[in-house]
């Protein structure tokens, strides 16, 4: 009934299935845009145009971006939907001069890679190589650096890993710079009283008898010690316990030691 009229099934019968016909067609159509759909993600997929177009790398210095991108796993055939960020990152981290990696994929085609890399504090000597010694303790080996004599960082002379070379480079990482640029080499030279007793040959001329366990403490009064003494007279500066000179042409001679005591330190 409708507006108060009888509706015969005749005349509904037409407009059901006009409705029907529309549900059918918008069904149809549904399905074929889903079908077309499926069908170019799938080609998109396998084409070159789903592939990494672009890597950016920043922060390496040690590493090569292609050394980098090699133990990644990375190229620019690699399917961007593939790249998963935290597995890339731990493939960088087992590098043994990667501190710490980020991994960012920006769609549609870009890597970012952010390196930050172990700090090299020192380097060791074995035979005639020089071994670069990370702020972790880790002795690299077979870096392809190690010949000739590094002069960006001090010379370890009789260490081997361990606690004291890890104490040392704890030690020589606090070191303010300017105190850190002046050693040129120090050696590993225990003590019945003290295994970790070390000897420094500085930069300046002078050589420094020093303990690890005081000695980013006792070297950062460097500077103000070497100002009290004559440049031209070289000798030990003594700063285990206290701190005092003795010049090298005296040693020996207890009755005419010329020992000069400084201020403050010890």
């Amino acid at each position: 009934m409708e507006n108060g009229k009888v509706v015969s099934l005749e005349d509904r019968i037409p407009k059901l299935k006009q409705q029907r016909r529309k549900k059918a067609n918008r069904r149809l159509v549904f399905l074929l845009l889903l079908f077309f759909s499926i069908i170019v993600f799938i080609v998109y997929f396998q084409s070159p145009l789903s592939h990494v177009h672009k890597i950016e790398v920043l922060g390496n210095s040690f590493y090569s971006d292609h050394e980098l991108l090699e133990a990644a796993g990375l190229s620019k055939s690699t399917n961007i939907w593939k790249v998963k960020e935290k597995i890339v990152e731990e493939k960088l981290k087992k590098l043994p001069e990667i501190k710490a990696a980020a991994v960012k994929v920006d769609l549609p085609n870009t890597v970012s890679i952010t390196i930050r890399e172990y700090k090299r504090i020192a380097y060791i000597k074995k035979d005639k190589h020089y071994l670069p010694v990370n702020e972790n303790g880790k002795i690299l080996k077979g870096t392809g650096e190690n010949e000739g004599i590094p002069a960006n960082a001090p010379i370890l002379i009789g260490f081997s890993e361990g606690n004291v070379l890890n104490e040392m480079i704890e030690e020589l990482g606090i070191l303010p710079d300017e105190v850190f640029n002046t050693i040129s080499e120090i050696h590993h030279s225990p003590k019945e009283t003290d295994t970790y007793h070390v000897t420094l040959f500085m930069n300046d001329g002078f050589e420094v008898s020093a303990t690890i366990r005081s000695f980013s403490e006792k070297m950062a009064h460097y500077p103000s010690i070497v100002s009290q003494l004559d440049p031209a007279k070289e000798g030990v500066i003594d700063i285990e316990v206290g701190s005092y000179f003795k010049a090298y042409e005296q040693e020996g001679a207890d009755e005419n030691k010329d020992e000069e005591e400084t201020e403050g330190e010890g």
